[in-house]
Formats: structure tokens, C-alpha cells, sequence
């Protein structure tokens, strides 16, 4: 991203209230153009109130949202850069394909010749052409969420604001579909801003991603950035999963900082300083496929190892998960099965005494 580009949406310090809820609380945010962006969180988070007043359905009760330079307050929906794509698709039934996508040209009064063309070429698009006389009822869940798509695309809008866009799949045609949607965005070069409360879904689209929670932006970063480097508890633990242990600093060095948890038999070694006194109580999450699993005791001393008994274990083809217990508390650990045992049985079973270890890099500190 081009660190001199101006953002094509802004939104400045935007409130939603619903009588005395607060719906969306002052947030503040940034979209630059050409970006597939994401807003991400759980029920009732406030992401759909935002995507709503984006498209103009709703009014900010406080702040002002510009898209391309142009305050939009007061702008009604038919009036601006945008167009939605809702989570239902809203398809009318009577209607075939090509009657659906031209909907929305015919009701701006274009000439036939124009309509024509223009659906002709986002049907070819979104791979449609071959169902254009067929009605909605006649078409799988994948490609009714190409016709909507499609219809959304056809107008040519700025900015593209897709609520749950593929929530009506089911998961392998929807993990299809993400690849679909990237592609397609990447080829039109027009901003998509997708609400969604799929966690996988935002890492595998987005550009950026802007969790919510409460009407608030607890982080807004790369997919890489949010889970390498979550900021809080919250963002860790909405984002993949995390184990989380509950620690103090006893020593803090420029190029160090050493964690003793509530296990006496754990200390966490993290290569980097911090700007926490020593004696804070910190979090330290750590990711399952950071931590190496091993019936034989590591080599690297006291720091970052941590003995335990298999409590659970998932094979999922792939990869294992594994729920080791040590002292009162149960760890996560994701491990991939890279070799094929000789003799069918699995390198680790239940019940078995096994050795935890992971690298200075891969803990992180967190203080809320």
C-alpha cells in the first residue's frame, strides 16, 4: 500500500445510537482504494450499522463518512459511488438472470444496446453466460451469489459493500468462492469492503481487516499483523485459537523479557524488550502450531519447556491436535502429520508423558 495515498473511505469519529443503545462509538477508519477490506466480529458488534451507513441506510447520529473526497451525510443511497450486496441476495424469483442483473440499469433509464452489453460482460465475468434465460430457483447456492454479485457489479460502482456475501454456502463451495471473490476484485480493481463474522473468511479475503466489538475497533491490521501480532486478549482468542497464560515480568532487558506464569515450572523467555516494569502482571498468548510436541525432554534448558500428559487427541488428516494437561492448566497444541507411521499407530497416544516446547519469538506479551 502506498504510504502517500489518500483513503477513499474516511470516517470520522461516527456514532449510531438506537435510543439509549449504543450501536457503532465514535470509531474511526481508513479504506484506500483497490482494497478488500473486512469488518469483523461477532452478533451485535456494530459491523452491519457501519456497512449500513456507508450505503446510506442508515444516518450517523454523530461524526461524517467520506467516499472519494465527498462527505456523504445526508447523500441518499441511489446517490452514491456505491452499491450492496446483501447477505440473502434478494434475487427476484420472476425474473431470469439477465432480467436481475439489468434491473438496476434499466430502472437509470440506459438504451437497450447499452443494457445489453454491459450485462453481457459481468455475465462472462462472474461465468454466468450459459444461464442467463434461467430463474433463481434453477440455480445452485454458488451461482445465485454470482447473479447478485453480478447485479451489484454491473452499475460499476467505487466501492462494493458485501454483508455476510457467502454465508448462504456450505463450507467447501464457500472456501471456492473466497478464491472467486479475490480474483474477481483483484481483476475489477474496485473497493470491496465485506462485513462478516467468519474469521477464516476475513484472513483468506482481506487486504485489511478492522475487528469490532461493543461498537468499537479493537485492531485494524493484515491478517498477518492481527494474528502474529494480536494487541489484546480479545483479538487473540477471536482470531485462531491461543493459549493464554496469566504471568508476572520478572526481568526485562533490552533484548529480553522473562514471564513466570502461575505454573512455578514455566518460564517464558521472549527475544525482544518491552516497556512494561518488571513485577506487571502480563498475558502471554502462544499459538498451538508454535509449540513443538516431543516424547523425548527438549535440549534448550529450563525456558520455554514444560512437561505434561495427553489428555485428548484429534486426527484430522492433515494435521493433529493434541489437549495436553499440565498442572491445572490445558494446552493446545496443533501438529502436522508430515510422516506416515510404518505401522499405523500414531507417534503419540493418550496418556502418554510428553515435553512442550516452543521458540524466545513465538510468545506474545499482552497487558489487556
Amino acid at each position: 500500500m502506498d504510504p502517500d495515498a489518500e483513503p477513499f473511505i474516511k470516517v470520522q469519529s461516527v456514532s449510531k445510537f438506537f435510543g439509549d443503545f449504543t450501536a457503532v462509538d465514535s470509531v474511526d477508519l481508513e479504506i484506500y482504494k483497490g482494497e478488500l477490506f473486512s469488518l469483523l466480529g461477532g452478533s451485535g458488534c456494530g459491523k452491519t450499522t457501519l456497512l449500513r451507513m456507508l450505503a446510506g441506510f442508515e444516518d450517523p447520529s454523530s461524526g461524517n463518512i467520506f467516499i472519494d473526497g465527498v462527505n456523504m451525510n445526508g447523500v441518499p443511497p441511489y446517490e452514491r459511488p456505491v452499491n450492496m450486496m446483501f447477505q440473502s441476495y434478494a434475487l427476484f424469483p420472476h425474473m431470469t438472470v439477465e432480467n436481475n442483473v439489468a434491473y438496476g440499469l434499466k430502472r437509470d433509464n440506459l438504451g437497450a444496446s447499452d443494457i445489453a452489453q454491459k450485462v453481457e460482460e459481468v455475465l462472462e465475468m462472474v461465468e454466468l453466460t450459459r444461464f442467463r434465460k434461467r430463474k433463481p430457483h434453477q440455480l445452485s447456492g454458488g451461482q445465485k451469489q454470482r447473479v447478485a454479485l453480478a447485479r451489484a457489479l454491473v452499475k460499476q460502482p467505487k466501492v462494493l459493500l458485501l454483508d455476510e456475501p457467502l454465508g448462504a454456502l456450505d463450507k467447501r463451495l464457500r472456501e471456492q468462492a473466497q478464491f472467486e471473490l479475490m480474483n474477481l476484485q483483484d481483476q475489477l480493481g474496485v473497493t470491496f469492503v465485506v462485513v462478516t463474522h467468519d474469521q477464516e473468511e476475513a484472513m483468506t479475503l482481506s487486504t485489511r481487516i478492522a475487528i469490532m466489538d461493543n461498537g468499537r475497533f479493537m485492531q485494524i491490521g493484515t491478517p498477518t499483523e492481527i494474528y502474529e501480532f494480536p494487541e489484546s486478549r480479545l483479538v487473540a482468542n477471536f482470531i485462531g485459537n491461543a493459549n493464554m497464560f496469566e504471568g508476572r515480568i520478572v526481568e526485562n532487558g533490552p533484548d529480553h523479557v522473562i514471564v513466570q506464569s502461575k505454573d512455578p515450572e514455566c518460564l517464558f523467555y521472549i527475544d525482544h524488550g518491552l516497556s512494561i516494569q518488571e513485577g506487571s502482571k502480563v498475558w502471554v498468548a502462544l499459538r498451538p502450531e508454535k509449540i513443538t510436541i516431543s516424547k523425548e525432554p527438549p535440549a534448550s534448558g529450563p525456558n520455554n519447556t514444560l512437561k505434561g500428559m495427553v489428555h485428548g487427541i484429534g486426527y484430522l488428516g492433515g494435521h493433529s491436535t493434541y489437549r495436553v494437561k499440565t498442572g491445572d492448566t490445558l494446552i493446545e497444541i496443533t501438529s502436522p502429520n508430515q510422516n506416515r507411521p510404518k505401522d499405523g499407530n500414531p507417534p503419540i497416544e493418550w496418556d502418554e508423558e510428553v515435553y512442550l516446547s516452543w521458540e524466545a519469538s513465538s510468545s506474545v506479551v499482552l497487558t489487556r
